[in-house]
């Protein structure tokens, strides 16, 4: 199994729950989750999927108010970039695979490799976007609940209970995507639930005539949120190696950094981890 972890959205879940007075608390928080995923879950291979660019050219160009307000937000020192550079190096040093892309975000890299992969993917992110790549039996995410002990396991089953494409018609504030104007989150699941996806939703002659002339004039938003919301998949990515490495391919930087940072708790259960040695935390 090739395990495949959205760096951005597993540290911004860290930098939000673990005490801040904790030294690179999110940092240390997702080596953590690393070293648990690595024991519980044995993957084969694994990628570390970085975002190389947060607010890509094409889905902006799509829809001009994906991500905008993190633009007026970006004016300020981001409080979590400094953990997130770090942890590249410290992944590095481990010799673990660290994947982006210019001009891409970590879900293209990660639909990408999924692409590629010949054998089940485990998609570790706590973005929904994501769910798009859920293909049974090949391809789940797992969905964190609570930190890495509680993952929700989406497959295709999951998707259809609870989300579908109702992502789209209700909108995402947190992504500036705006969705279709008088549909809110409970008609938008009640519809997908009832046509199977957005695509026979629109091909339906049977909807409501109110709920008709809304999808009607939101075509064109629909259209283009399906090119900002879905992942690329053909991202032209360099070969990379997903081995997992059984010690460090840089030990004196890597316990350099983790006693400079104070990060070698979370450094020495993630080395454990990958060396099969029972694991304390």
């Amino acid at each position: 199994m090739v395990m495949l972890i959205d760096y951005s959205s597993l540290l911004f879940r860290t930098f939000h729950t673990i005490p801040s007075s904790v030294p690179m608390h999110a940092l240390y928080g997702f080596l953590n989750m690393l070293a648990r995923l690595l024991v519980d879950r044995r993957p084969d291979r694994l990628a570390v999927a970085v975002d190389d660019d947060w607010r890509p050219a094409f889905r902006v160009d799509a829809i001009p108010s994906y991500k905008a307000h993190r633009v007026a937000e970006s004016d300020e020192p981001d409080p979590i970039e400094p953990q997130e550079a770090l942890g590249r190096e410290v992944l590095r040093a481990f010799g673990i695979a660290v994947v982006g892309a210019d001009g891409f975000e970590a879900e293209d890299v990660i639909a990408t490799l999924a692409a590629r992969a010949r054998e089940r993917v485990d998609v570790v992110s706590g973005d929904r976007d994501l769910f798009a790549l859920v293909r049974d039996p090949d391809v789940r995410v797992l969905y964190p609940l609570t930190g890495v002990t509680k993952l929700l396991e989406v497959d295709e089953a999951e998707i259809t209970r609870r989300y579908g494409d109702f992502a789209l018609l209700r909108g995402d504030p947190s992504d500036g995507l705006p969705g279709v104007p008088g549909i809110g989150e409970k008609t938008a699941a009640k519809l997908v639930a009832e046509h199977g996806s957005l695509a026979r939703l629109l091909a339906a002659t049977d909807v409501p005539p109110a709920i008709a002339r809304r999808l009607e004039a939101a075509r064109e938003y629909l259209a283009a949120a399906r090119r900002v919301v879905l992942p690329v998949a053909d991202v032209p990515l360099p070969a990379v190696s997903l081995a997992l490495p059984a010690r460090p391919a840089h030990p004196r930087t890597l316990a350099r950094l983790a006693a400079e940072h104070e990060l070698k708790t979370p450094v020495k259960r993630v080395e454990d981890a990958l060396s099969g040695r029972p694991n304390s935390g």
